[in-house]
């Protein structure tokens, strides 16, 4: 039997022209700092901290972050699916840094400190100037690598601490009954602080899946860690690893929590000193 045509107005042409219909784009909403959001895909919830390169930073428990791209529909507030965009602030937004921090207006150049932050290795200088060298510089603030702390009282002694002269040293592996610990319960001075990171090596502070892994290998005890990194992950080479490790640093948001708790605190120590400004 033929079916007979639906005259219009009736109910199937109303449902054919709504299935024409294109469907809506989901509304646009400001990422303002503090903004609840969900990640459809992953189901990551968290406040927004901050906008860097065309990705969102989210805050969520236990202060766990992540870094998401503002892809169109991608976000959802309150089950709705939304658009993320940078907020409207005139004709041009402050920049924000790779620290987090917001630049401040171009001004003179800063004359260096006689107040220094310490670090164990190159590669610890150079991640810091990765994430805070802007902030370093504007303070005027100068960032020098050491090859260990096994002489780190004799280090703070020629340093020459004092009121305007304070030193802040960086170190890893900064645990509870390991050797580094032990050097630095002997350092002990008014206008020295030394803080650190629980990780073997500032390699592991950098997130994994900033680097594409799920997690940093396990390196056997007797085995040269970064050598062990390497091995375990198929990498030819230390100087290729690092290459690696520094290029998927692009801020604050891909370094664990307490490396940046610990520069974070160096940092306040020696700008707090007023007769070091």
């Amino acid at each position: 039997m033929r079916r007979p045509r639906s005259r219009p107005g009736s109910y199937d042409h109303d449902v054919l022209a709504a299935r024409r219909e294109p469907p809506q784009p989901p509304r646009e909403v400001a990422a303002e700092v503090g903004l609840v959001v969900e990640h459809r895909a992953s189901t990551f919830t968290g406040d927004v901290v901050g906008l860097e390169q065309g990705r969102v930073v989210l805050r969520g428990n236990a202060d766990a972050q992540r870094t998401f791209p503002l892809t169109p529909g991608t976000f959802a507030i309150d089950g709705e699916p939304v658009t993320l965009v940078a907020p409207a602030r005139g004709d041009r937004a402050p920049k924000e840094r790779a620290s987090g921090s917001v630049a401040a207006p171009t001004g003179p150049t800063r004359v260096a400190r006689a107040s220094r932050i310490y670090v164990e290795g190159i590669h610890d200088a150079a991640l810091l100037e990765r994430v805070w060298g802007e902030d370093l510089r504007e303070l005027g603030i100068v960032v020098e690598y050491l090859e260990g702390i096994d002489d780190l009282e004799t280090v703070v002694r020629e340093f020459g601490p004092r009121p305007g002269r304070r030193l802040g040293v960086l170190v890893d592996h900064l645990v509870e009954g390991s050797k580094e610990s032990r050097i630095v319960a002997r350092v002990a001075h008014p206008h020295v602080l030394v803080t650190g990171h629980p990780y073997v090596d500032v390699w592991e502070a950098v997130r994994p899946g900033a680097l594409g892994i799920d997690r940093w290998p396990h390196v056997p005890r007797g085995t040269v860690w970064k050598e062990g990194v390497c091995a375990a992950l198929g990498v030819a080479s230390v100087q290729d690893m690092w290459r690696r490790v520094l290029a998927a640093v692009d801020s604050y948001a891909d370094l664990e929590t307490p490396l940046i708790g610990a520069v974070e605190q160096l940092i306040d120590f020696l700008t707090e000193d007023p007769v070091a400004g």
